[in-house]
């Protein structure tokens, strides 16, 4: 699988879950891939138990991705993650294999205000586009 398709997949896995089209949503994982969630130190096997795991979580979710990179193997997906219009800032790196993922690490992050020692020198946004 060339880099172009993997990326077309992920696009369409990302609409799909903004969508909330479970079926396609999930085309992209392998029968036996694995999910992971550091922060809540969940691991989920199978595709199926990862669709019934988004399935049954009763937010209303919305997915905006600020970027895809990667190549071959591996890529990671940066995008906000809005749970009933409160955003988490999040990240999946996904590995392939035979062109499906195999293995999904999902981070999240909740939005902050910096530090009083450095807010002199931050430039403050609301702005989700990532810097070029």
């Amino acid at each position: 699988m060339d880099d172009r398709t993997v990326r077309l997949a992920l696009e369409r896995h990302w609409d799909a879950s903004d969508a909330g089209d479970f079926k396609v949503e999930h085309e992209i994982y392998h029968e036996d891939a694995v999910l992971v969630y550091p922060q809540s130190g969940e691991r989920i096997r199978g595709r199926h138990d990862i669709q019934e795991s988004r399935f049954v979580q009763p937010n209303k979710k919305r997915f905006t991705v600020r970027r895809i990179i990667g190549s071959g193997d591996l890529w990671v997906s940066e995008f906000v993650l809005t749970y009933d219009g409160m955003p988490s800032y999040a990240v999946s790196i996904m590995e392939f294999r035979d062109g499906l993922v195999a293995n999904e690490t999902q981070y999240f992050a909740d939005r902050f205000d910096p530090a009083p020692s450095r807010a002199h020198l931050v430039e403050r946004t609301d702005d989700i586009t990532p810097p070029r």
